[in-house]
């Protein structure tokens, strides 16, 4: 499983990283403290929470998916 940390500061980000997500075929969990949810639904990925650091963990390849990862990166 490969881990990344990303930040998401408002709904269209949201937005914009599950629509990424979705187009995946493997897998993709987001992470804050111990809460996990799918990284595809918009309202999982919503409860977690903005402008919080969230853990991504997935275990395949994708192009327009690392993409995103790394436009939402944390520094």
């Amino acid at each position: 499983m490969i881990e990344k940390k990303i930040q998401l500061h408002a709904t269209d980000e949201v937005q914009e990283f599950v629509k990424a997500a979705s187009q995946c075929d493997f897998d993709i969990n987001l992470q804050y403290e111990r809460a996990i949810v799918d990284a595809k639904s918009f309202l999982g990925v919503l409860s977690l929470g903005l402008c919080r650091n969230l853990t991504v963990s997935y275990g395949g390849e994708n192009g327009g998916f690392e993409q995103i990862l790394r436009k939402f990166a944390v520094a």
